[in-house]
């Protein structure tokens, strides 16, 4: 996955990115701003494609990115819904099956009628995420949206993630927390100017990470 810089040379947004992420785990990518883990998300939501390699997804991906993807902000909540779940591949009758569960976990009941437009950007993540995981993916990406939510809503993902791993569902998350990554994932990847660093078990992972920032203040927040 390459971008240009100039007529002269080339920049790659990923390189050599070679692993495997466990059926069933909550993975968590890491890794400072640039490296690569966004462009990561977007190539398994084939939204990006690899001009080198190739990516073998096992089942269903569903992909919540960025606040707002998928919603028309004059339509209501509700239309949403049924727009945003068609994208992502359920039928009406599933929609209408699922509606009370989406609005449910989603809290915005009381706004589910006017237009998107004048919901927060934590109004939208819940919603968008409440569709993301009724549509029962196999493997859920799920990009830094989570950090609009408040503690209750990120409570409430936790749940929801114990409760996909529970099904053999896979969730692949990426977060600038590292308390998030290490209490959320069981495995983790972290990547470096789009190249793989290292792979494997999360807390490890998270302490090689922070390890390798200069701070004391980046330790402690492990923002990159």
């Amino acid at each position: 996955m390459r971008g240009r810089r100039s007529v002269h040379e080339d920049f790659w947004a990923l390189q050599d990115v070679s692993f495997d992420v466990p059926e069933g785990s909550t993975f968590g990518l890491i890794g400072s701003n640039g490296s690569g883990k966004s462009t990561l998300l977007k190539c398994l939501a084939k939204i990006y494609y690899p001009e080198k390699g190739s990516i073998t997804p096992y089942g269903k991906v569903a992909a919540l990115l960025e606040v707002g993807s998928g919603f028309h902000p004059e339509l209501s909540g509700r239309e949403n819904i049924f727009l945003n779940g068609s994208i992502l591949g359920m039928s009406r009758k599933e929609i209408q099956a699922k509606y009370d569960e989406i609005v449910d976990f989603s809290g915005v009941a009381e706004f589910i009628d006017q237009p998107v437009k004048n919901y927060s950007s934590g109004m939208y993540v819940r919603l968008g995420f409440s569709i993301a995981i009724n549509v029962d993916p196999q493997i859920l990406v799920v990009d830094e949206v989570l950090a609009v939510g408040d503690a209750e809503f990120q409570d409430k993902c936790r749940r929801k993630f114990s409760e996909l791993r529970d099904k053999g569902r896979t969730v692949i998350l990426v977060s600038h927390s590292m308390e998030m990554v290490r209490d959320m994932c069981d495995h983790a990847a972290w990547l470096n100017h789009g190249h793989l660093v290292t792979a494997g078990e999360a807390d490890p992972t998270i302490q090689a990470y922070l390890d390798s920032l200069g701070s004391a203040g980046e330790r402690e927040g492990g923002h990159g």
